[in-house]
């Protein structure tokens, strides 16, 4: 990423009329040079877009703040160190809140999130605004084998954790969140702060109650070639994951009683 001393044109003229309830929210550490592209795709789509640089140190931090000057629909927020997704869009959405915003859609810095499908989940959720919006990925030849088998392990996990109350993906991160359920589930924990965002939150939210949609998503991974970054580590993030599943199968244990006795209850409601 180009280091800047002076404000960069603008990367979109125009752009969506601003919204006054849900933002774009782009946690980023070191992105690699598909964060323009990123850009320039969210904030075609959607107005406003905030990103939270989460203590990079590849010169993307001047290069954002330089576009921020001269695009007011823009937004950047600097951690001062590296401190994991989680923590990341807290920082974000305790700001958004302050400022008003009833919703954030999550999304990621490296390219493989779709942003033209953003007015298309800002709609549901505004349609919708108790649900949380999960995007459900649709692999292309691009995603590697390995990554798909340990996503399916952990998909199935959390429909166990749930009593399968459908979450499609539990570690695609392109979703809609509605704040306050977000905040008072990341408030009452000290995990949810680096890989095991995803998933995690994810359950804790329907255990709360909120209630999941599911959209298909089209994803993309970049090799080294074509500036794909990644900063998954599979003996850590994994060892980090399986904590994570213990952990939710104890939450479930103590929740069970209430989990189904909302199931039925939203059967008696629903009848076939």
């Amino acid at each position: 990423m180009p280091q800047q001393a002076t404000p960069a044109p603008a990367l979109v003229e125009g752009g969506a009329p601003p919204s006054a309830t849900h933002l774009v929210l782009i946690p980023s550490y070191n992105p690699g040079v598909r964060l323009q592209e990123v850009l320039r795709g969210a904030r075609a789509a959607w107005t406003p877009v905030w990103v939270v640089v989460d203590g990079s140190t590849d010169g993307s931090t001047q290069w954002l703040q330089a576009q921020a000057a001269t695009d007011p629909g823009l937004q950047v927020l600097v951690l001062p160190s590296n401190q994991g997704k989680g923590a990341a869009v807290l920082h974000g959405i305790e700001r958004a809140a302050a400022a008003g915003y009833t919703h954030v859609l999550v999304m990621d810095s490296d390219g493989q999130h779709p942003a033209h499908l953003i007015p298309e989940f800002m709609a549901v959720s505004q349609r919708d605004p108790g649900a949380l919006v999960l995007g459900r990925p649709r692999f292309d030849a691009s995603a590697p084998r390995e990554r798909v088998y340990w996503r399916r392990m952990s998909n199935f996990w959390v429909d166990v954790e749930t009593l399968w109350a459908g979450i499609g993906d539990s570690l695609f991160g392109f979703r809609v969140y509605p704040i306050a359920p977000l905040r008072a589930v990341m408030q009452d924990s000290r995990w949810m702060r680096r890989f095991d965002f995803d998933p995690e939150v994810a359950v804790r939210l329907c255990w709360r109650g909120v209630r999941p949609i599911n959209l298909d998503a089209p994803v993309r991974y970049f090799d080294r070639r074509e500036g794909g970054v990644s900063h998954f580590r599979y003996l850590r993030d994994n060892l980090l994951l399986t904590g994570m599943h213990l952990r939710l199968l104890a939450g479930l244990v103590v929740r069970l009683p209430m989990l189904l006795w909302r199931r039925l209850r939203r059967r008696a409601s629903h009848p076939a």
